[in-house]
């Protein structure tokens, strides 16, 4: 059964290294706005699957996080928000490991499970394959119109 937050609300999030995220629900919205973010609409045809993520999981962020804790400066001054201090912040992997697993994914679940494949049909013969081959010089019975 699929469970709808009717809330919207933002959740905090507990990431790794002691940060915690507020983020926003992953709504379509989020996902169209990230899949438009210039830096995702600019991945060159072969880039990694790796790359890819980080690059697609920065412009989620960007869109989702709106306030976070244990995040300072270089002086470990508390520092705001900013779509420069969450690239940094994802640039370190146990963070972006966690907000992968934690929210990009239970998202992409979602759009997952749509996408499955229809069940497969039942019964001895199905998937079966012919084995009998016509014999050499066998006449073919087509008609042509």
């Amino acid at each position: 059964m699929l469970r709808l937050n009717l809330a919207r609300e933002a959740e905090w999030l507990d990431l790794a290294l002691g940060v915690r995220v507020k983020v926003e629900p992953l709504t379509t919205a989020i996902m169209v706005a990230a899949r438009t973010d210039p830096a995702v609409r600019s991945i060159a045809p072969g880039t990694p699957d790796d790359s890819i993520a980080v690059i697609f999981a920065k412009a989620i962020a960007t869109r989702a996080i709106v306030d976070w804790d244990g995040v300072g400066d270089a002086d470990g001054n508390p520092i705001p928000v900013s779509p420069e201090g969450i690239d940094a912040l994802l640039d370190l992997w146990p963070i972006f490991e966690k907000f992968q697993t934690a929210y990009v994914a239970k998202g992409l679940e979602l759009e997952a499970e749509k996408n499955v494949s229809p069940p497969s049909l039942t019964g001895s013969s199905v998937g079966a394959t012919g084995t009998a081959k016509p014999a050499k010089g066998a006449a073919r019975t087509a008609r042509k119109s």
